[in-house]
């Protein structure tokens, strides 16, 4: 990769002294906490001494920026702009990497295939594409798309612009109940519910490819016929669903009517579908076109049964450390989908451990192999420094949330099992390419790439570099008045089996 240079570093005096504690400093200087407990000294001076190892690793992507690994690349591409999959990354991100690091076609692989942008990416570069994914609304997502590759016919695509246009269930006398859950009961106006059930009724009747994607287009507006808004880790309801109860109120906007917003997203559909040949967009380059496959379930289940080096380069976004629950987030979608309470609580604790609730899993009873990615997690030095300095929190009343300790062992355990299992499933030389994000939590930043890269370093992986987004991230409002402001990292690993 040619555009980049490498991060400068600060040395622990230069860093000790920008240090000022909240409410101290001047106007216009940079605000970050002074550790003065002994756990917290402990892993800020390990994680200085890590620092100066990586150094020739970090290289600083001028091409990179959020846009690029997020979803916003994505909201002018076809069909990848249907539904607003927010912690996708985008087409572009996929093209980047793989012309930049002049990857020859073969297989991919990407064990948390979300929305599926890795997958449909790469194959529109000729490359086989195979994905895991849990949450039953990135498996629905992935099947639409994959329908739409294999071709619809003009008559698929004439009767989608019928609905779009003509509106049919609003003369639909039918009207099927909306499945809902505990956290989403409420979430639309009377009407919009409605609506939604003789839309679904109307659907119903369609051809198979034609009701598939029709449902697939109420998925994709679930959220601004809501009054609910996606948030990190929960929905956050409008105060005219009527349940702040003296909370802080929030006002998300204008909440669409069905009509208006199905109808848009239906000529949206449709002139994606008609712009280019069957694809509509979704392969823009010449040349072979990369077959799709997906394995439905989680990647701890699913991994151990894929077949050693079978695969050219993988790359991935997992959960990251940061207490978001896309089983809440995604809540509308799953409910739709039909997922019941009982079904919620599965896929919460089928799910990388990335919130307070997932209770520890029996990773050696999965698979008694991982004793050895356990052994790399356990001797990171400053990831036991991280845990001793969270517990000590936790024992003295300082965190929001008593589950943290134990969020944060158990996401770099399992990390450190798929991390195992990446190395088996890679050919020799083959690269590992992943987007993560650093954490925050009790004024301590947690170096999540580092850590990352130093279990992948004994489980066979050479560190070729982390590649920083130009514009880091901040902490949040809430940790900044306690321990002031500290950039974090957002990265991409670059992971080449040994």
């Amino acid at each position: 990769m040619k555009m980049h240079r490498t991060i400068p570093l600060l040395d622990a005096k230069e860093r000790e002294n920008r240090m000022i504690a909240p409410g101290k400093e001047k106007a216009g200087t940079v605000r970050a906490w002074k550790p003065d407990h002994a756990a917290l000294k402990e892993a800020f001076a390990l994680g200085e001494s890590l620092e100066r190892q990586y150094r020739s690793k970090f290289r600083t992507e001028i091409a990179l920026n959020r846009a690029l690994v997020s979803f916003q690349a994505n909201k002018s591409r076809p069909v990848y702009r249907w539904y607003k999959y927010k912690e996708a990354f985008s087409a572009g991100l996929v093209e980047f990497l793989l012309g930049g690091y002049r990857e020859k076609v073969g297989v991919l692989l990407d064990p948390f295939a979300g929305s599926g942008t890795a997958l449909f990416a790469a194959a529109s570069l000729g490359w086989d594409a195979e994905g895991i994914e849990l949450l039953p609304v990135g498996q629905k997502i992935i099947a639409v798309r994959r329908l739409i590759e294999e071709g619809l016919s003009e008559k698929d695509i004439r009767d989608l612009a019928r609905w779009a246009e003509t509106f049919p269930w609003a003369k639909e006398k039918e009207c099927l109940a909306i499945p809902d859950l505990r956290i989403t009961s409420g979430a639309y106006p009377a009407e919009t519910a409605d609506a939604m059930g003789r839309f679904l009724a109307a659907a119903g009747r369609e051809r198979p490819a034609v009701a598939s994607i029709l449902k697939f287009a109420l998925l994709c507006i679930l959220e601004a016929i809501s009054y609910t808004r996606k948030d990190g880790q929960y929905l956050r309801w409008d105060y005219r669903a009527g349940k702040h109860r003296g909370k802080r109120i929030f006002d998300k906007g204008p909440i669409q009517p069905f009509d208006r917003a199905m109808g848009a997203k239906l000529r949206e559909i449709v002139s994606d579908l008609r712009a280019g040949d069957s694809s509509s967009g979704l392969f823009p380059e010449a040349g072979r076109r990369g077959k799709v496959a997906l394995h439905c379930g989680s990647c701890l289940d699913i991994l151990p049964e894929l077949a050693s080096e079978s695969f050219d380069c993988i790359l991935t976004s997992p959960p990251y450390c940061n207490r978001y629950d896309y089983t809440r987030t995604y809540a509308l979608e799953l409910a739709l989908l039909g997922i019941n309470e009982d079904g919620l609580k599965t896929l919460r604790q089928a799910m990388l451990s990335c919130t307070v609730e997932n209770r520890a899993k029996d990773l050696l009873g999965i698979n008694p192999a991982w004793s050895e990615a356990l052994e790399a997690a356990e001797r990171q030095d400053l990831l036991r420094a991280t845990l001793s300095y969270l517990e000590s929190c936790r024992e003295k009343g300082t965190l929001n949330n008593n589950g943290i300790p134990k969020m944060v062992r158990s996401y770099f355990q399992e990390m450190a099992c798929v991390i195992f299992e990446c190395a088996r499933v890679l050919r020799n030389g083959a690269r590992l390419m992943m987007v993560n994000d650093n954490v925050r939590y009790a004024g301590l930043a947690i170096p999540v790439d580092m850590i990352l890269s130093e279990i992948a370093r004994r489980l066979g992986f050479e560190v070729e570099s982390i590649l920083v987004l130009p514009n880091a991230k901040g902490n949040s409002s809430q940790q900044m008045g306690t321990h002031g402001c500290e950039i974090l990292r957002k990265c991409v690993y670059v992971w080449k089996k040994e």
